[in-house]
């Protein structure tokens, strides 16, 4: 069978199964749309935690980055998963305890404020619209290689089914959609790794692979090898730190204060029977994601070595150091069809130049061969852990395999954001504060409607997204870092803090943030003015767009206390409230 047809076996059964999960557990009343009736067991509620967090940008992207960036990427494992350590510890149990539904009903309550609730709202929707992004990217990246249909094609196909399972099922449907999606894409992440890994290492175990000896023979390390090969092409060896120390410790403290404030993760903790079931919950969700987790330093090392020993090797200038462009291998030709890989011929000699042109040394002794620059001009990092499978010459159902896991990566999470931004619509803006009186069969049918309007928005987004899947989720982390993860600290296990600091700390902490990512971006123009150049050299002290959350969630956390300080102190039910959400109960507690 050729792969195509394979693939569209393989994914249309991914599919048929999520819509038929979500036909069987229809949810009925809004408990069972906001938080599957809170009858979820833990295990299953981890496993579904663990298809919720890992994303596209886990899946797909995350092995790109590592790959390209190398020792620099290990904050991003680093920081996604440390804040799990973070949201069991400090926020899960006690959110659960509350027995509320929402996130932004919390900060409402906590604060005795309809004003900090809908700040929430606003904060929750920034950070879940930019994370969807990144998910509807990863649809479209899949679909448009392994199904060969345009990228907008790709996008719309994947909302189709997010609509089906997440409007009918809630949180019902798709807490028992993502058990499923994380069998399928935790399967389609390691069988190919395991494959690899004995191809390159002779370990089957990919972990032991990374840090083990070339299978060749040669009794050089795998990471030495590819230290050697990035090096002799004028890229900084793998292995180094190449970025500043201060913005790798701001990006890791962004991305796990980002972790614990995700509406979408937090939201899954309200799913348990019980407060102890939280804490089992988050543990179960480690274990799970730890396996992708783990195997992933290995799977982007191994694809950096496939890709430069498939394109170039060898001293520059060497006869067999550079691949003719017309004996390309077929996976180049199929990507590049996609538009994500392209190579443009600077110097007409039919041959492929891939090396570091930024490197002034090497440039120079390139340019003494005829090389006229880099002629790969676009290689998408998104495409790595796709292509992995085909670059290493894998089976076609393992290639099938791995559409089928990266779609079900990226659509477990745009289900967990689009219900998060359709229950703050619903539940906190229509009932909480529009319409308190409305019936329960009425707020479900506002529910499916705002989830369809989410749906269309993110899908409208993902067709033109602003970078890459991981970046754009990193810029997600940031504001939840900077807005919503600071009052929910402060709620719990400050008592003192008001109404006034917990608004004036959201609203200072997202909005500089999001000033400082679009200064450095560039997206907007000002007349006028000149938009500061994304690049280390411009950066404000070194700290990155995708770093500045920590920032900004610092600066939350000194502008509210200072607010509250110098404003009317919380009534004191609010006080006794705090305290008996952090006094313990027996694990019985509901």
């Amino acid at each position: 069978m050729d792969l195509q047809t394979l693939t569209y076996v393989v994914v249309g059964a991914s599919f048929a199964l999520y819509i038929g999960i979500a036909i069987w557990t229809k949810a009925s009343t809004t408990r069972e749309f906001y938080v599957a009736g809170t009858h979820v067991h833990p295990i299953a509620n981890g496993m579904a935690t663990a298809a919720d967090w890992m994303s596209a940008a886990s899946f797909i992207s995350m092995a790109g980055l590592i790959a390209f960036l190398g020792y620099d990427a290990s904050v991003y494992l680093m920081g996604w998963t440390g804040g799990y350590v973070l949201l069991a510890l400090l926020l899960a149990p006690y959110l659960r305890k509350f027995g509320k539904f929402t996130v932004p009903e919390f900060i409402g309550e906590r604060f005795y404020s309809r004003t900090a609730r809908l700040v929430a709202v606003f904060c929750l929707i920034v950070a879940s619209i930019t994370y969807v992004i990144g998910q509807m990217k990863g649809v479209g990246v899949a679909f448009g290689r392994f199904l060969e249909v345009d990228f907008e094609v790709g996008v719309a196909v994947g909302m189709a089914v997010v609509f089906i399972y997440a409007v009918f099922g809630g949180m019902k449907g798709i807490t028992y959609t993502q058990i499923a999606q994380y069998c399928v894409l935790i399967f389609a992440y390691t069988v190919p790794a395991i494959f690899i890994a004995l191809n390159l290492t002779g370990h089957a175990i990919p972990q032991i692979g990374l840090g083990g000896n070339m299978s060749d023979g040669s009794g050089v390390a795998l990471l030495d090898k590819l230290d050697e090969v990035v090096t002799g092409l004028g890229f900084a060896a793998y292995t180094e730190q190449k970025g500043s120390s201060l913005n790798i410790f701001l990006l890791t403290a962004s991305l796990m204060i980002g972790t614990a404030g995700l509406p979408h993760v937090i939201v899954r903790f309200f799913t348990v029977p019980k407060v102890s079931d939280a804490r089992i919950s988050a543990g179960w969700a480690l274990v799970f994601i730890a396996i992708l987790y783990t195997t992933a330093p290995a799977v982007g090392a191994m694809a950096r070595l496939n890709l430069m020993n498939t394109i170039q090797t060898g001293e520059v200038g060497a006869e067999d150091g550079n691949l003719a462009y017309a004996q390309r291998p077929e996976w180049f030709k199929n990507w590049e069809a996609t538009g994500l890989l392209k190579f443009e011929d600077k110097n007409d000699d039919g041959r492929i130049q891939y090396y570091d042109d930024t490197n002034a040394e090497f440039s120079a002794s390139a340019k003494a061969y005829g090389w006229n620059g880099n002629e790969m001009v676009k290689v998408d990092r998104d495409i790595m852990v796709l292509a992995n499978p085909e670059i290493a010459n894998l089976p076609n159902w393992v290639i099938a395999l791995v559409a089928a896991g990266g779609l079900a990566a990226a659509l477990s999470t745009a289900a967990g954001l689009l219900l998060a931004i359709s229950s703050a619509i619903s539940h906190d803006l229509l009932k909480g504060m529009i319409t308190p009186n409305i019936s329960e069969k009425k707020e479900l049918l506002a529910s499916r409607i705002a989830m369809a309007g989410s749906i269309l928005v993110a899908g409208y987004l993902g067709m033109n997204p602003p970078g890459f899947a991981a970046q754009v989720v990193a810029l997600a982390f940031g504001f939840a870092a900077s807005s919503l993860f600071p009052a929910l600290m402060m709620g719990i296990f400050n008592k003192n803090m008001n109404r006034t600091g917990a608004v004036a700390g959201m609203l200072t902490g997202l909005t500089s943030t999001i000033m400082y990512i679009v200064w450095f971006k560039g997206w907007f123009f000002i007349p006028g003015t000149a938009m500061a150049a994304n690049t280390p050299e411009n950066w404000f002290m070194g700290i990155s767009p995708e770093s500045f959350g920590a920032v900004g969630a610092l600066l939350n956390f000194v502008v509210a206390t200072v607010v509250a300080r110098f404003t009317a102190a919380p009534p004191e039910h609010i006080r006794r409230l705090v305290d008996d959400i952090r006094i313990p109960r027996s694990a019985s507690a509901s």
